[in-house]
């Protein structure tokens, strides 16, 4: 089992993102408002108000979407079709994809085929 994190910075490829996850076979993820530490720092922390230029352009929140994966080869399946939706995962600004070992979790919904 793993715990895919995805950290999606075009706002607005939400729900084709999401899509993608059903067609890969991942039905259930949560959706959590996200923030990057350059924003805050430049907008929230005075010290660091110079950057705001150096920050232009940059999205200034993001997605971050949570999924427990219990059939790891839904991950391959998810990241081609994020690469689709976003441009590029290798493309600057457009997110970040990792997993991490899972080695318990409850209340999980059962998948309905394994691959």
């Amino acid at each position: 089992m793993k715990l895919l994190v995805f950290v999606l910075n075009k706002e607005e490829l939400l729900e084709e993102v999401l899509a993608a996850y059903l067609e890969a076979g991942i039905p259930g993820a949560t959706i959590l408002d996200s923030e990057g530490m350059g924003r805050f720092l430049t907008y929230e922390v005075p010290l660091f108000a110079d950057f705001k230029e150096f920050m232009k352009g940059n999205k200034p929140y993001n997605k971050t979407i949570f999924s427990v994966i219990q059939n790891e080869k839904s991950i391959p399946r998810l990241e081609k079709l994020l690469d689709k939706v976003c441009g590029g995962l290798d493309e600057p600004g457009t997110g970040i994809l990792f997993t991490l070992p899972l080695d318990y979790a409850r209340g999980l919904v059962p998948a309905d085929t394994e691959d």
